[in-house]
């Protein structure tokens, strides 16, 4: 696996280790339509007359039902996540709430959505005080969210994947491992104070991986870019 490093971005934050992966508002008059129910826990799609999030873009709605993350959505219909976002103009995806319509572009009339049931959410690697949230303006950005936690708290994969990256003094991290999800995403888990896994190692969602010290960092990559993780995170 070959790792490419670059350096810092502002005084407080450096970039990470870049992985190379080997794999890839109607009106109250109109009626609210129901549309297809399909397999799955997933919340049915839904055509609304009259109301549209981008003008000259066809689509659906969809209903957000608890606990659904803008990127379990995106994958519900294969919409690209930043799109969606975009569209929607959501700018902080932790303010999504139960019963909120989401607009599904469609490009064009032969596009069919996947529709499909998907449990593959990323989920929080501790509990804690989310201290800094994701940045990427100004002078202070951040790349991730900084997560206060008691020192020794175990830290769990955010998802399952393979360890790809292990260091014990990266700089301006301290100890930092990376998990490749093997979809193009992975995950990064800074400022440890213990490794629990090794380099290499196969790792389950939910399975510890390290213990915290005074604050985690933690990022999610898309490629090689830093993703907003509340978009993600459920």
């Amino acid at each position: 696996m070959l790792l490419k490093m670059c350096g810092c971005s502002s005084p407080v934050e450096c970039d990470l280790p870049k992985v190379e992966k080997r794999v890839q508002f109607p009106s109250p008059a109109l009626v609210l339509l129901a549309a297809l129910l399909f397999a799955g826990c997933a919340t049915a799609p839904m055509t609304v007359p009259g109301r549209v999030a981008a003008p000259g873009v066809p689509g659906i709605y969809h209903r957000v039902e608890k606990g659904q993350t803008l990127w379990r959505i995106s994958r519900l219909y294969g919409v690209d996540l930043d799109e969606l976002a975009s569209i929607n103009r959501i700018q902080d995806a932790s303010n999504i709430e139960n019963g909120q319509l989401i607009f599904i572009p469609r490009r064009n009339r032969t596009q069919n959505y996947r529709v499909t049931p998907d449990n593959q959410d990323f989920s929080w690697p501790l509990k804690g005080r989310v201290t800094a949230g994701f940045i990427q303006s100004g002078n202070n950005v951040n790349k991730g969210l900084n997560i206060q936690s008691a020192t020794g708290t175990d830290i769990i994969a955010s998802r399952g994947g393979r360890v790809v990256f292990c260091s014990q003094d990266f700089s301006g991290y301290g100890k930092t491992l990376i998990i490749d999800h093997g979809d193009g995403y992975s995950s990064v888990y800074s400022g440890v104070s213990q490794f629990i896994v090794n380099l290499g190692d196969s790792v389950q969602k939910g399975e510890r991986i390290a213990r915290s010290g005074y604050s985690l960092h933690f990022e999610i990559r898309k490629g090689y870019i830093a993703q907003n993780p509340y978009f993600y995170l459920s």
